[in-house]
């Protein structure tokens, strides 16, 4: 396959380069002295290397070529890649509030609690959105970002795992979590922007009203899904007592479903109910195949540079050159 160049006009200085070495070659060939008559040498037998003495000039003269050939930037077109993706911008608020730490939730026939069941599945989501932009914040009584908006999901992922029970003082200030949210998206400039909201109680705490903050999503053109955890009912909580021992006690906890219906329909997304570990998986399940936009980027050509494969040529014909002139076309001034 012919390759192609970057520089192609560099070559067209090969020919000017021929046209230059032959007027030179031309003018050397003047003889410096005169013989009345050559009769005398007609009859002398040619030797082999009176016929090849032009090989290393040949070889010189192609050295030059081949590397006039390597500065045009030779390459070869090994194909090209048009990439279609789906990617949106997605802010994952999560409830780390006391009452997350409940027992109602099972895996693998054992209990487990809320969060770390919630830890596991949001795993699992953000491995299967692998073209996407995503942020993590977390709310009790307070909210904050644990993670902004990244497509390096390694990194996001190693932030989750340090999410636990305790970071902040226990309330639960949902209306803090959707405004922290809006913080991260709003400077986005991705077409599609979503909040998965998940939490298990109701709003207790922070200086936003949740619906006050769903009302700013709507005019940022920012979808919420929200999920409401747990089980319902009373559940088995962990408690420490006075000297640091764990047992468990029987506790019931409230969850506003009202307001995270409202929140969600306020914004266009969808409120959840995820009341075991089923379910809690294919909520997430059912967002990642409802939110997909999709992004076509543009196509690019793969080349593979061939410049050292000419200049490695070029120098071995040089090796080769310097070697002839030396051994079996020495000439003796």
């Amino acid at each position: 396959m012919i390759p192609e160049f970057k520089t192609p006009l560099i070559l067209l200085l090969i020919p000017a380069l021929l046209v230059l070495l032959g007027y030179a070659y031309r003018r050397r060939q003047g003889m410096p002295l005169k013989f009345s008559s050559l009769l005398l040498v007609h009859e002398l037998p040619v030797t082999w290397r009176v016929r090849w003495k032009f090989l290393p000039t040949v070889i010189r003269i192609l050295v030059l070529v081949f590397l006039f050939v390597a500065l045009a930037g030779p390459q070869k077109y090994l194909g090209s890649s048009k990439v279609s993706s789906e990617g949106i911008d997605i802010a994952l608020a999560l409830d780390v509030s006391g009452s997350m730490s409940a027992l109602d939730y099972q895996m693998n026939g054992r209990r487990i609690s809320r969060l770390d069941i919630v830890k596991k599945t949001v795993e699992n989501f953000i491995k299967q959105r692998p073209d996407d932009r995503i942020g993590l914040i977390v709310f009790g009584s307070q909210a904050y970002t644990v993670c902004p908006l990244t497509m390096d999901h390694d990194w996001l992922l190693e932030n989750l795992k340090a999410v636990r029970i305790g970071l902040i003082q226990d309330a639960t200030a949902i209306g803090s979590g959707i405004a922290t949210s809006l913080l991260r998206l709003q400077k986005s400039k991705a077409k599609s922007k979503i909040i998965v909201l998940l939490t298990d109680g109701v709003n207790n705490s922070g200086t936003i009203a949740p619906l006050a903050a769903a009302k700013m999503a709507q005019a940022l053109g920012i979808k919420i899904y929200t999920i409401g955890a747990g089980t319902g009912g009373i559940v088995p909580f962990p408690v420490t007592d006075q000297f640091g021992n764990i047992h468990y006690e029987q506790a019931q906890f409230d969850l506003d479903e009202d307001t995270l219906k409202k929140i969600a329909d306020m914004t266009g997304g969808e409120y959840f109910r995820a009341a075991d570990t089923a379910s809690l998986k294919n909520i997430y399940a059912r967002i990642n195949k409802l939110e997909k936009t999709k992004v076509e980027q543009k196509g690019y050509k793969i080349y593979k540079p061939l410049f050292w494969c000419w200049v490695d040529a070029a120098l071995a014909l040089l090796a080769l050159e310097i070697i002839l002139t030396n051994t079996l076309f020495l000439k003796i001034p």
